[in-house]
This record gives structure tokens, sequence and C-alpha cells, in this order.
């Protein structure tokens, strides 16, 4: 009995329960709310905020109380650096990807700089790094759209691809894959657990603690980087802030797939749940009218409830 009720009590099972009641509240507030087509355009959108809490789901992860708000002004600038690149034309993709990876992976290089040389907390850094974004996409783009998806690049986003469901889902799959792969089979997944644990015993161990960190941030950007391409895709161009709604959401979904903020334990497959979870939760908002600040009160207050029960973690680890 004691079994069954420690695996109710998972933060995977617990959000796949939640998942399922919310979609049975959304079609009794408004029928049709749990239709295949419907569930299909969450999923997009749900893949869209995945792929943005796979790098914090790793920064989190690595300890020291880690969090890259960055994330939502890095979406914001390879949205726009995409959208410039591509200019409506397919032959534009494979130079926009290089570009965003590249843009993705500097600044996330200079968070991790920031955090491991400077030994700036990674809460200012990344911060700072957003404060720094915003105001580029304002000097740059002053809020105006700027560029245009590919059309190969939309229909990846939107279309049917492979049984049914579009490109994007099954990116998000395969990166699903690789980040169990790279945390459960790998030195660096080993050695992010280690020093999310225990940072003093890791260096004593002979884990390179600044590399593996700084990679996480370069890899955090890159994620993000990745989102920002696909949201073009899905909205067709591109807005100076619109990357910002991913910051919050993000780090719910990590926290409440069973990743402490202290780090240190968890995984992406309870991040991907969450972030089904809170995709769902906002078209119900939506669907009852509630505004944009209303839905940040909410999921704010959504945070504060959840490292209530999964977020204190370790808080005076050795």
């Amino acid at each position: 009995m004691s079994g069954v009720l420690d695996f109710a009590k998972q933060p995977l099972v617990v959000a796949l329960a939640l998942t399922i009641a919310l979609l049975l509240l959304g079609e009794t507030l408004s029928p049709g709310f749990a239709s295949g087509q419907q569930i299909l355009r969450l999923l997009i959108v749900a893949a869209l905020l995945g792929i943005v809490a796979a790098g914090q789901n790793l920064v989190i992860l690595g300890g020291r109380e880690g969090i890259d708000l960055s994330v939502g002004g890095v979406v914001s600038l390879s949205a726009i650096v995409a959208g410039n690149l591509m200019n409506g034309t397919d032959a534009g993709i494979p130079v926009a990807i290089l570009g965003c990876v590249a843009v993705g992976a500097l600044f996330g290089l200079i968070n991790g700089l920031g955090v491991t040389l400077l030994r700036i907390p990674p809460l200012v850094m990344t911060l700072g790094m957003l404060g720094v974004l915003q105001g580029l996409l304002v000097v740059v783009r002053q809020g105006i759209p700027s560029g245009q998806a590919a059309p190969a690049l939309s229909r990846f986003v939107t279309q049917p691809f492979l049984l049914g469901l579009p490109g994007i889902i099954w990116l998000w799959i395969l990166i699903g894959l690789v980040m169990a792969l790279l945390l459960k089979r790998t030195v660096f997944g080993h050695r992010i657990y280690s020093i999310g644990s225990n940072e003093q015993a890791a260096l004593m161990a002979g884990v390179p603690v600044r590399t593996v960190r700084i990679a996480l941030f370069v890899l955090s950007g890159v994620f993000a980087a990745i989102a920002g391409i696909c949201l073009l895709g899905y909205s067709g161009t591109s807005f100076a802030n619109v990357g910002e709604q991913y910051m919050l959401p993000s780090i719910i979904a990590v926290v409440f797939g069973g990743t402490p903020l202290a780090g240190g334990k968890g995984g992406y497959t309870g991040t991907m749940a969450g972030a089904v979870l809170l995709v769902i939760l906002q078209s119900i908002l939506t669907t009852v009218n509630i505004d944009e600040s209303g839905r940040q009160m909410v999921f704010g207050a959504t945070l504060l409830v959840l490292m209530l029960f999964y977020g204190r973690g370790r808080a005076l680890r050795a």
C-alpha cells in the first residue's frame, strides 16, 4: 500500500493526473476543448515551452540556485535574427539556424562566465543579461515586426509531418530522448548531478565544476535559440518581446516536474509533463477571459505553491 502511495506522489504522476483533470475542466467550460485538433494545437504550444524549459532544466539541475532569467530575451532575439536571415525564403533556413544557435550560445557563454569567473549569483547575472537583451531589442527593432518565417519552417511547426503530428512535436520528442540519455547515460550528466548535489564534494572528486556550469548556460542559450526559431515558424513573424512569455513558465515547468531549485535531482520527463500542464492551464484561463496580467499572477502563485512542495530541496546541503 505504501508503494502505491509513494508512486502516486511522484511529480510526473501528479502532473499527468492534473493534466487529465484540467482537460476535463476545459471540456466542461468550453465544449470541444479536449478535441483532437485542440489537443494537437496545445501540444505545439507546449513543445515551444518545453524546448525553452530543457535548457532551464539543465541550469537548475546544476545547483547553486541556478536559474536562467535571460531565456525570454534570447528567444525574442533569435526569432528576430531568424526572421531577418530567412526573410520568407526556404534557402535562408540553414544560415538562420546556425546564426541563432551562435547567438544563443554566445549569450549563454557570457552568463556562464559571469557566474563562474566573476562569481555573480545566477539570478543577478541572468536578470542583468535579460535587461541587456531587452535594451538591444528596443534599439534594433523598436517593437516593429521584423522578417518573415520561411514557408518550410511554418509547415514544420504547424502542419502534419509524420503520423499526423507536426515536426516540432517530433523535435520535442527527440530532445526528450537526448536529454534522458545525456543526464542518465553520460559522464557529463553524472557531473551535472554531482555538482548540483554537492559542489564541494564534486570539486574534491576532480569534477571540472566551472566548465560544466558554463556548458549548462551555453546549452540553455542554445535551447532558447531553437525555441525562438520554432516560435517564428508558429507566428509567421517576430516582435521585440515575443519571448517574454517563456521566462516564468519555463521555471514552473521544471519545478513541477520534480526538479527542486536546489538542484541535484530530477529530470526532463517531468518537465515535459509540466509544460503540457501549464499550457492547458493557460488555455483554460484564456477561455474564462483572464487577461495577461491575471495569467501572470496565477503563474506566480503556482510557482510559490510548487516551491512549497517540491522546490525547497536540500536547503542546508553540506
